[in-house]
């Protein structure tokens, strides 16, 4: 027998949550097959198998490991089941044979669509009772399918969503160690800091002009699509390397500086807030930086993140506005100091040069640590990034180019 046991995943990590089995109790596996799915309070990781034969699970899905514990086992002595094999028949004599019937068509199982947020357990007795996920009446958070609705549906066929009342029943559910350290932090970030909030809005006429104008050049140029993202993100890469305090953070009773802007990009992710890193994001082309983007998010849906790819950052972005959120407030993802929230761009009536016009206008919102950043640093900064927004082409090298010309 050959132990799994819970792989060292992250020096601060201590205890990880078992997520799921992949291949069940009693079922073959081979070699490097990934057969279980852990959770840490940073991220998700997988087990593989190390030698191929029968698995023997000893840990459940849900259970609290130590580093080291044992998850299940190996019998690498097993004999692997036998193949079907693969049979031709042979041609019959010709003859005159009466056409046949159709053969009723096989059922096929019924997968919840990519689009469909289903718990694994729920998507898989969707596949194996061939529900059609439309009867489905979710009650996760965000639409989500939890086992307890497709029992439900079971239980009760016929029934149509949304016609039945309402009862009264509790459900309780154990927090994710994700979900724990959000709860952490935010509530840390609250009590830690002194943050404050403040508002501006850009016009983004401009940078929605460009965008319409060279989005299908810029695809085939560069294999990736032209978001709002880039442009965000380089905006606050001139701004914060102009305005170091809202790239700096505090540390004991010392204030350290960054000569690097590494900015964290807030993703919504199946199991919670996730919050990976875009490196040296200064450096990066406008390219560079929508495909680190799709990297990233991509990863995120799916689980896939590495510790390093969320650890550091020194400046987060954070996106409400694809929620259809028009303002809010975000918190500071400590230990940096400050975070620009982004929000739904909406049509809104305008004066320019004493005329009332609608333009698409989009709200920004910078939360800061006052510790550290002043008011007229955090205010300068927002204007800097309305700016740059307003006028794309200083983007380019932050400047503009009359200006930098006659060297104003």
């Amino acid at each position: 027998m050959i132990d799994i046991k819970v792989p060292t995943v992250g020096e601060s990590i201590t205890e990880v949550s078992l997520v799921k089995w992949l291949k069940k109790d009693g079922e073959w596996v081979e070699r490097d097959e990934v057969i279980a799915e852990l959770e840490s309070e940073k991220a998700t990781f997988e087990i593989n198998a190390e030698k191929a034969g029968i698995l023997k699970t000893t840990a459940q899905e849900g259970d609290t490991l130590k580093i080291g514990d044992l998850a299940g086992q190996i019998d690498e002595t097993a004999t692997a089941p036998a193949k079907p094999a693969d049979v031709t028949p042979a041609p019959a004599a010709a003859a005159p044979v009466a056409p046949a019937a159709p053969a009723p068509a096989a059922p096929v199982a019924a997968v919840p669509a990519p689009d469909v947020k289903a718990t694994p357990v729920a998507a898989a007795i969707l596949a194996d009772k061939k529900l059609d996920v439309k009867t489905i009446t979710p009650s996760g958070s965000g639409g989500r399918i939890l086992k307890n609705d497709v029992l439900d549906a079971l239980s009760n066929p016929g029934r149509k969503p949304g016609l039945e009342a309402f009862t009264r029943n509790d459900r309780r559910e154990k927090m994710s160690n994700l979900r724990k350290t959000v709860s952490r932090r935010l509530v840390e970030a609250k009590n830690s800091t002194a943050m404050l909030t403040t508002f501006n809005e850009v016009d983004m006429s401009r940078v929605m002009e460009l965008r319409t104008r060279y989005k299908d050049k810029f695809k085939e140029a560069h294999g990736v699509g032209l978001g709002f993202m880039s442009f965000f993100t380089k905006a606050c890469c001139y701004a914060l390397q102009e305005w170091p305090a809202v790239n700096a953070y505090i540390d004991g009773e010392e204030l350290v500086y960054h000569d690097y802007c590494d900015i964290s990009i807030a993703v919504s992710a199946p199991k919670g807030l996730v919050v990976p890193v875009i490196r040296n994001a200064e450096s990066l082309s406008m390219a560079e930086i929508e495909k680190k983007v799709v990297e990233l998010a991509g990863k995120a849906r799916d689980n896939k993140l590495a510790l390093e790819e969320m650890q550091g950052g020194t400046f987060t972005i954070t996106n409400g506005g694809v929620f259809g959120s028009l303002m809010s407030t975000p918190i500071i993802n400590i230990p940096q100091s400050a975070i620009l929230g982004m929000h739904k761009i909406e049509e809104r009536a305008v004066v320019i040069n004493g005329q009332i016009v609608a333009r698409p206008m989009m709200y920004l919102a910078l939360s800061y640590d006052h510790r550290i950043i002043d008011g007229r640093e955090s205010v300068s900064f927002l204007v800097r990034v309305k700016e740059l927004l307003e006028n794309p082409e200083l983007l380019l090298f932050g400047k503009d180019p009359v200006k930098t010309l006659l060297e104003l």
